[in-house]
């Protein structure tokens, strides 16, 4: 019988690295563009306003990949010792899991006696594999991969954190706090829908989402900023 080749497009597969590069370039762009306003509205000088968003960059880029390695890592080790645990389960109880396989097939529609043959087979073919994606939920569309995820949200975040502290850079010092809040705003709207169309979800939510947040963040370190420049005056 001929092998059918599979033509439909699923996402599943860019989670890990989608999830990451999102969550990277939304804070670079939030947590740089929040940190160049506040400092802007404290009456802080030009060249203050540009060394405190380059060195925002640089400590986020850092705290981003040093975050996603360790708590991504974490996920590996958790999955690592279920499989460890299942490796060593199959090896002295196959029966046991065996049967636990086909009442897993059971309760998804199948009959006993198909549910039964299907496990025998896909344990033949590979009784790990298969153990982990049907009975742990582990698949490798899904799975961690802690440097993969590092360097995902440490570039965008970069890349995100260029954008309003660029925007800064070559703005009047007395419209920073306004063009770098509309410019990224406008940066956070784009990025919403680009990680919405790459991951196939709906366009308006996720720009909607991010926006909203962003505006959050901006107006409370401008209030925060105002603060302490009325203070310093």
């Amino acid at each position: 019988m001929p092998r059918l080749r599979h033509r439909e497009r699923h996402r599943t597969e860019r989670i890990g690295w989608l999830r990451a590069a999102v969550l990277g370039a939304n804070d670079g762009i939030v947590s740089t563009a929040s940190l160049v306003v506040g400092v802007a509205v404290a009456d802080a000088t030009h060249e203050s306003i540009i060394v405190a968003g380059v060195a925002g960059l640089v400590a986020g880029a850092m705290s981003m990949a040093a975050g996603e390695y360790v708590s991504v890592s974490s996920q590996a080790d958790t999955e690592n010792a279920d499989l460890d645990r299942e490796r060593n389960e199959l090896a002295t109880d196959g029966e046991f899991e065996l049967s636990e396989l086909t009442a897993i097939y059971v309760e998804r529609g199948l009959d006993d006696a198909l549910a039964r043959q299907v496990a025998e087979q896909l344990t033949a073919h590979d009784a790990l594999g298969t153990h982990a994606r049907d009975e742990l939920g582990i698949s490798e569309a899904m799975s961690a991969r802690p440097v993969q995820a590092a360097l995902a949200s440490a570039t965008t975040f970069a890349v995100g954190a260029a954008l309003p502290l660029a925007t800064a850079f070559v703005s009047p010092k007395e419209v920073i706090p306004m063009v770098v809040s509309i410019t990224s705003l406008g940066f956070l709207a784009l990025l919403g829908g680009v990680s919405a169309r790459t991951g196939g979800a709906p366009g308006a939510k996720a720009v909607a989402r991010v926006t909203f947040w962003g505006a959050l963040a901006m107006a409370a370190t401008a209030g925060i900023g105002a603060l302490f420049g009325v203070v310093a005056g």
